[in-house]
């Protein structure tokens, strides 16, 4: 698995892109943050790319862009 293929947790998106937890889910409900993806039953997590591609730009970003990654 290459980083670029890296899922990570909650706790770490939050870290990197300094939201508040709302923050980040109203704008995942908005369409202006990526989404999350099934890892288990009862856990999510985001592709490290996705993330990097919001964290670069993130006025910018839309689900669209990231859709070479995301399911």
């Amino acid at each position: 698995m290459t980083s670029n293929q890296r899922i990570i947790r909650l706790k770490t998106v939050l870290a990197r892109t300094g939201l508040s937890r709302s923050t980040l889910y109203r704008k995942i409900a908005d369409g202006t943050f990526p989404r999350q993806v099934p890892i288990s039953t009862r856990g999510t997590g985001w592709y490290e790319s996705t993330i990097n591609q919001w964290i670069h730009d993130p006025t910018g970003w839309q689900a669209a862009s990231a859709g070479t990654m995301e399911p």
